[in-house]
This record gives structure tokens, C-alpha cells and sequence, in this order.
């Protein structure tokens, strides 16, 4: 018996939700969007920002679908932050930045952009009010200032007016935007979106993966050729950092197997490669960032010839980690994948999941123990939730649009 095929586990998988849940209420910031949250759970001070916003909308969203009471007031209050202050009613999209008085940084980025689209979307299988229409406008954005039809990818950032268009391209906007237009392809029925999340998927992975023996290249420029050395100065970066991202491997092999899914359900033959991709890319994770120091954990970031550079722990990576073997094993049925999702659920158990502060620790240091050099306090709910969340769950549709279809196992 497998830990994924085990009814008792899924209760213990259902009860971490919940406790996650009840973590983040305070994040509602009656003045405007959702705020960041300290280790204990106290709203932090600063302006609004948009990727939380969305993250915390659609991880009610999921909440509320869960039949969770006090999640859909916080799906609304996500919309009405996404729908006022965060909203340029004279350019379009959405501000990076609020705070009480107006824009703290108006610029306009293709990573926070995906989660509206992701919050709109989920908010929209819920059957919020307004839901629907922001979740149109979302997509209209994206498509007409952020979706290159040339490239098959998404460019990254504009200035406030969209007359400026930053050359710098990357794959983490690109990857959320994989992610966002799968929702959105199951909640609209509209096939286009899961067909530009493939050609995204198949120019990372089965491309600029497969071509640097699976350390996806990160930084871009403008013809999407790879800079290598960006952020070599500074590469403990929280959004940019340099060399090659571990958890973004496995990320990217859990959405080649959703869309691998997608596509079958559509009735399509899906290539073969997307499967064998996410094995190697998973693979690689492991080899190059599990343990590879001499104590548990996976390291955040290593080099072109996959040594390690930034070597503290992060949450979200064990937490992709989870649901990457989460879907492989659903995908092959191969127990290997089943050894090492307890493996990790274990690890989360021992030195990331708070039970006396809440949510979990987002960031650890080589000895395991909580380090600040990144992540300080408890940022958000969305990559701890999805990892309960994954495993219960089938490939497709994604997680909304499977919770509202009643398909929870």
C-alpha cells in the first residue's frame, strides 16, 4: 500500500489544509488587498502586493470549494482588491504595488499578471460575483501585452503605460503563465489557452531544459537567448536568482504532466516526450539538489555544472517537490515516485511544518534550522496548500475546476 493510494493519509493531508487555512485569515487587510504575515501570523506592514493578493484569493478560492466557512469572504475580499486598488483604471492590468495613498510600483509584470488570471479563474469555479468578468479581462491583458505569438512565450514587464517593454525575458513568468492559462482553459472551455500553455511547456522543457541537461536556464534576453551569468552578484535572489533553480524543475515537470493530461482528455495523442521530460527533470532535482551537502533538504540554486550556490532550504521547493511525485506517481504508477513523496512529506514534517506558530517555516539554513537570508515570516498559503491539495487530486483538471467538479478523492 502506497502513501497516495492510503485513506488515512489523505485524511492527514486534509486536516494540514485546514490547519494552513485557519493560518492565513489575518492576511485580509480591510483597507486593501492581502499583507504578508510573520511567523506567528500577524499582518506585516508595507504595501500590498499583487502576486499575494491573487496567491491568497485563489487559495480561498480552493477553500471555499472545500466547503471551508469564512473562505468565500475572502475570495470577495481578493476580488474587490483585484477589481479596485490594485486596478489602473486608465492604462489596464494591475499595479505590482499598493499602498493606502495610490502605486508604490506601477510597473506591469507578466509573473503577478498570471496570478490574476489564476485568482480570477479560480474565483470563477467558485461562482463569485464578479468572478467571471475580471477572469475575461484578465486573459484580454495577457493575450493583447504579455503573450508573444512569435516566441510561443510571455514577455516580462512593462512600464505603468505599456509604451516600455523591459528586454529582459525569463521562464518564471512564463511558468505561472503555463499555469494560469490551464486553469483558465478548463474553467472557459476555450481551447487556445491549454494550446499556448503547450507551446510554452515545449520550448522550456523539451528545449532550453533538454538542451542544459535539464538545469533550465532561467534568465533571458530579448531574442530569448540564455544569460548564463545574470544575477551572479546577487544570487540568492528571491525572484531572479543566478543559475538554475531546482524547484522550477520540478514545477515544470508537474505542469508537462497536467497539460499532458489535458491533452488526452481533450482527446488529443500527447508526445511522448512530455512524460519522459518530466521523469528527467525530476530525476535531475533530485540528483542535484536533494542531500547533495551532507544533510536533507534541497538546496535553491546550483551552477552550470549543477554544484550548489545558494544552499539554504526553501519551502516552496519541498512543497513542488511533494506534488511533482504526486502526479509522476499518478502519471506511471511507479512506486519510486510514492517512496519519495513520504520521503519529503517526512522532511516537511521534521523541520518545515510549525505547529506551534502555524503554516511553515519558508526558509531553513544547511544546519535545518529557520533562516531569514531570503524569506522572512510566512509570506503565504499557496505553495504549502497545493501540495495537500495535488496528491488528492487528478491531472486534469487542475485544482479548482477538479474541486468544483467534485472530483476530491
Amino acid at each position: 500500500m502506497t502513501w497516495l493510494t492510503t485513506p488515512a493519509h489523505h485524511r492527514w493531508l486534509e486536516s494540514e489544509t485546514d490547519r494552513l487555512l485557519s493560518f492565513g485569515h489575518a492576511a485580509a487587510d480591510p483597507a486593501g488587498g492581502f499583507t504578508r504575515l510573520d511567523e506567528v501570523g500577524r499582518p506585516q506592514s508595507g504595501p500590498w502586493e499583487l502576486w499575494i493578493t491573487c496567491r491568497m484569493t485563489h487559495v480561498y478560492a480552493l477553500g471555499a470549494l472545500l466547503g471551508r466557512p469564512g473562505s468565500a469572504p475572502l475570495v470577495d475580499h481578493g476580488l474587490r482588491a483585484l477589481t479596485g486598488v490594485f486596478q489602473d483604471q486608465e492604462h489596464g492590468g494591475w499595479f505590482t504595488e499598493v499602498g493606502p495613498d495610490g502605486p508604490v510600483d506601477d510597473a506591469k509584470g507578466a509573473y503577478p499578471h498570471a496570478f490574476v488570471v489564476l485568482a480570477a479563474a479560480s474565483a470563477t469555479a467558485v461562482g463569485r460575483p464578479g468572478a467571471a468578468e475580471l477572469l475575461r479581462e484578465a486573459l484580454t491583458v495577457s493575450e493583447r501585452r504579455f503573450w508573444d505569438e512569435d516566441a510561443g512565450m510571455v514577455v516580462e514587464s512593462w512600464d505603468r503605460g505599456f509604451g516600455q517593454l523591459d528586454p529582459y525575458r525569463g521562464v518564471n513568468a512564463t511558468m505561472h503563465t503555463v499555469e494560469a492559462y490551464l486553469a483558465a482553459a478548463d474553467v472557459t472551455g476555450e481551447r487556445i489557452w491549454l494550446d499556448r500553455a503547450v507551446r510554452m511547456i515545449s520550448r522550456v522543457v523539451h528545449g532550453f531544459a533538454r538542451e542544459n541537461q535539464w538545469r533550465i536556464p532561467e534568465h533571458f534576453d530579448t531574442g530569448w537567448a540564455p544569460d548564463l551569468e545574470y544575477n551572479a552578484d546577487t544570487p540568492a535572489h528571491p525572484f531572479r536568482p543566478y543559475g538554475a533553480t531546482i524547484g522550477h524543475w520540478l514545477e515544470w515537470a508537474r505542469l508537462t504532466l497536467h497539460a499532458r493530461a489535458a491533452l488526452t482528455a481533450a482527446g488529443d495523442v500527447a508526445p511522448a516526450w512530455m512524460l519522459d521530460d518530466a521523469v528527467q527533470l525530476f530525476d535531475a532535482a533530485v540528483r542535484e539538489g536533494w542531500a547533495v551537502d551532507g544533510a536533507p533538504g534541497f538546496v535553491y540554486t546550483v551552477d552550470w555544472s549543477g554544484q550548489p550556490v545558494v544552499r539554504e532550504r526553501m519551502h516552496w521547493v519541498v512543497a513542488e517537490a511533494i506534488a511533482a511525485a504526486a502526479a509522476l506517481h499518478a502519471a506511471t504508477g511507479d512506486d519510486r515516485f510514492d517512496r519519495w513523496y513520504a520521503t519529503w512529506w517526512d522532511y516537511a514534517q521534521e523541520f518545515l511544518i510549525d505547529r506551534s506558530g502555524g503554516s511553515w517555516w519558508h526558509e531553513l539554513g544547511t544546519d535545518n534550522r529557520v533562516s531569514r537570508t531570503v524569506w522572512a515570516g510566512k509570506a503565504d498559503l499557496y505553495h504549502a496548500v497545493q501540495a495537500t491539495l495535488i496528491p488528492r487530486l487528478p491531472l486534469t483538471p487542475v485544482l479548482a475546476p477538479a474541486l468544483a467538479r467534485g472530483l476530491l478523492g
